[in-house]
Order: C-alpha cells, then structure tokens, then sequence
C-alpha cells in the first residue's frame, strides 16, 4: 500500500513558514508583499482559482490586487495594464490568469510581463534561465511537486522518470527539473505524449511517473511497476448525479495504481494545493529580491 503525498498538509506548512516570515517583515516596519492578479473575462474556473488566491494571500498576510477586465477590452488595453504593474514598485509579482479569450495573442501577454514579477514562472526568460539551471521563478505547479518529493525525501538520483504531457506549465518545465542537478533531481527522464505509441511500455519500466495529460484515469495499475512512485497533476471535473453535479477525477486510477506504489498522491488535496502555496513562496522571493 503506498505512502500518500499529502499535499494538502505540506502546503499548510508552507504557507505557515510564509507568514511567519511576513510577520517578521512587517515587525520590522516594512511593507508586506504585494501579488496582484489579472482576471479577463468571466470563466468559471478562472474565477474560482484567483478567487482562491486572493484568500490565500490574507491567510499568509500578503496585499493582494485583482483587477478585473471584461472579454471585451482590447489586447492594446490589457499590455498597457500590465506595463501599470509593471512599473509599480508597491507590486512585487502578479500573474495573467490563463486561459485568455481566443482573441488575445497569449505569447504576447506572457512576454510583456516583467521576468523580475513573473511569479507564475511563464516568461520566456524564466524558462530559459530554469533550463541552463540558473536562479529562476519556477511554474508553480513544478515547483509544488518538487518540494513534494524533496520533503518527503523521496528519492529521485539515479531513478527512471517518465513524464506523461509537455505542455509548457507542467510537463516540459517537470522534465528540466527532474533531470537537472541536485536533489530531487538527477533522474533519467522519458517525456511521453499523446503521439507517443503504447506509452504503458515506458510507464512499466519507471521508477517515477508524473502524469499531466488532463485525461480522467488516464493510467491504471497494470501501466505501473511495483514500487512506482506516482504523480497525478490532472484535475477534470466529471458530470454526475450529485448535488454537486459533479466530481474532480485525476489521471491516474487511484484504486488500482495506489496498491502497486511506493508514493501516490491523492485527487484532490495532491498537487493542486501545492501549485497554489508555491505562487505564495514566488511572491515572497520576488519581494525578497526587490529589498535586498
């Protein structure tokens, strides 16, 4: 039976060494930090998630701004919204929720936005300075099950890695840093994708499997060794006769991939807390380095 990856009780942890860390910050008189956030549009889940940040930056003690822009304001408007944050000394990070409405260039957006407040970790210049393993902001949802397996000592040199997705917010960013140099890292990685044929023969040869693939159950227990330790980055909300009306599946089988594990981490309370702790850790750092 695995261990779990209890997200949910390490991104408290976190978020508490977050606050006492403000709390040190604002005893000594400064201001604290400041993450703002950027919301075009009226997606459902877009809403929830800044809703959900702006929550987490009470509970950590930070200022928060969320500056809400109807679909229908052109993307001249919203770079020059981004360049008002840009250069606001009072912000020290902010994001552009994502996705964008399709008639917004989302490249340009992310490029416009200053690499030294790219909290999200999106910027061009972040990627490349993650790649070549210099100081960068790592996509929050990387940085989440990095830290996972780091302080869960869970042994990553020397093991086989497969990435299911490469997309650039979790698979490619996941597949530079598990190969990188240090702990955890130093693993051989195998990216496989929705062109990759019979991935279960990749799957079944790891020692390490993180599936970012959006798609429901997407691997089960006969795709796994025994001892695997197993990463679900997948969220999709599946429609059912509750009250809900739905519930949230990843893309492993919990059921039959949990016996056959080492480590698992659970849907939800798995990475999805942790993505959200880790976009607090980056504003912290960001304001760290604009008061050194």
């Amino acid at each position: 039976m695995a261990k779990i990856l209890d997200g949910q009780a390490l991104s408290q942890t976190i978020k508490n060494e977050i606050k006492a860390e403000v709390s040190k910050i604002t005893e000594g008189g400064k201001r604290p930090p400041h993450l703002a956030a950027i919301l075009v549009g009226e997606n459902g889940a877009s809403k929830a998630y800044v809703n959900s940040k702006v929550k987490d930056c009470k509970e950590v003690g930070f200022g928060s701004t969320l500056l809400r822009l109807p679909e229908t304001i052109s993307e001249d408007e919203l770079l020059a919204e981004i360049q008002k944050l840009n250069d606001n000394p009072e912000i020290d990070g902010f994001i552009v929720q994502l996705p964008l409405p399709e008639n917004f260039d989302q490249e340009k957006i992310i490029e416009a936005i200053d690499p030294k407040k790219d909290v999200d970790g999106f910027h061009p210049e972040n990627f490349g300075r993650m790649a070549l393993e210099m100081e960068a902001f790592l996509p929050a949802t990387p940085f989440g099950i990095m830290q996972l397996l780091e302080r869960n000592q869970v042994e990553t040199k020397g093991r086989h890695c497969v990435v299911i997705g490469r997309s650039r917010i979790v698979g490619r960013p996941m597949s530079i840093l598990m190969s990188s140099k240090g702990n955890p890292g130093d693993s051989t990685v195998t990216i496989v994708h929705s062109h990759t044929p019979n991935i279960a023969e990749f799957t079944k040869m790891a020692d390490i499997v993180i599936v970012a693939l959006g798609r429901p159950k997407f691997l089960t227990g006969d795709m796994i060794k025994d001892g695997a330790v197993i990463v679900d980055v997948g969220i999709t909300r599946v429609d059912d006769d509750s009250s809900k009306g739905y519930h949230l599946e990843g893309d492993v089988d919990f059921d039959s991939c949990e016996p056959r594990a080492s480590w698992i981490t659970p849907v939800p309370g798995g990475v999805g807390p942790m993505t959200r702790a880790m976009l607090m850790k980056n504003t912290l750092i960001a304001y760290q380095k604009n008061f050194r």
